[in-house]
């Protein structure tokens, strides 16, 4: 089995921690986990933007990046969705614009097949729920909208969650709200979206949780901002930093 960790932009260049965090799970789990250095953007931010075109190069290049490699294991459920549900909607478009489609097609039929979010690639592929963490902490979980409506993840993250050792899930309500972040709809409809985050943040305070634990870090940025502009002691963290926690390796 090769495998390859897609990092996503917002992880590389704001929470390597996050994808550091899913070799460490990873390798812990006997699995030999590779990271080819000519992965870069899958084409999210240019394809809900509008820039389609611009975003064909990048979807050839992921390909190209990952072709060698059996999975492809992503800590964002948001680039997992736009790999799995758009990369086919490229490829039809440009066939149906009659421009030669075959390299389009060729791709998206390889990536869609082995590109995996994180919690599904532990429980669908790996058979696994208890990883071997320890969390002693309280935790409430918000299931992020590509991850909850695109991808479909269900209760996968909370079966991954409610195996750690120490750790106590506390539900949230509202959590399938969304937390108002949606890429470049923050920025559009600034208003709008921090509305609808003060809500989260208010949700997830309530909670009285220690942290609160994402697949996406775009949502965890989101999320945590408004919580600590709202003085809230909650502590934003990726699902993977969790189930990479052991008690030899804790969470800080």
């Amino acid at each position: 089995m090769r495998v390859a960790l897609f990092v996503t932009c917002v992880n590389d260049a704001l929470y390597p921690r996050t994808g550091q965090a899913v070799v460490r799970l990873l390798r812990r789990l006997g699995v030999e986990v590779d990271f080819p250095m000519a992965q870069t953007c899958c084409g999210q931010a240019h394809f809900n933007t509008g820039y389609r075109h611009q975003t064909e190069p990048l979807m050839l290049r992921f390909d190209t990046a990952f072709e060698d490699y059996d999975f492809v294991v992503t800590p964002s459920g948001s680039c997992a969705a736009m790999i799995r549900d758009n990369y086919p909607r490229i490829a039809a478009r440009a066939k149906a614009e009659g421009r030669d489609p075959s390299r389009l097609g060729q791709a998206a039929a390889r990536s869609v097949g082995k590109t995996y979010e994180l919690t599904e690639f532990l429980v669908d592929v790996l058979k696994v729920t208890d990883v071997g963490a320890y969390f002693p902490y309280s935790v409430t979980y918000h299931p992020t909208c590509h991850g909850l409506r695109m991808l479909g993840l269900k209760d996968r993250p909370y079966r991954l969650l409610r195996q750690v050792e120490g750790i106590e899930v506390l539900d949230l309500p509202g959590a399938e709200e969304c937390c108002g972040f949606g890429g470049t709809f923050a920025v559009k409809n600034s208003d709008t979206s921090a509305a609808m985050g003060a809500d989260k943040a208010r949700s997830i305070d309530g909670t009285h949780a220690d942290a609160v634990c994402t697949v996406d870090n775009s949502c965890q940025m989101h999320i945590g901002g408004i919580l600590a502009r709202q003085g809230s002691s909650v502590r934003p963290v990726h699902i993977a930093e969790i189930l990479a926690a052991t008690k030899e390796e804790p969470w800080t």
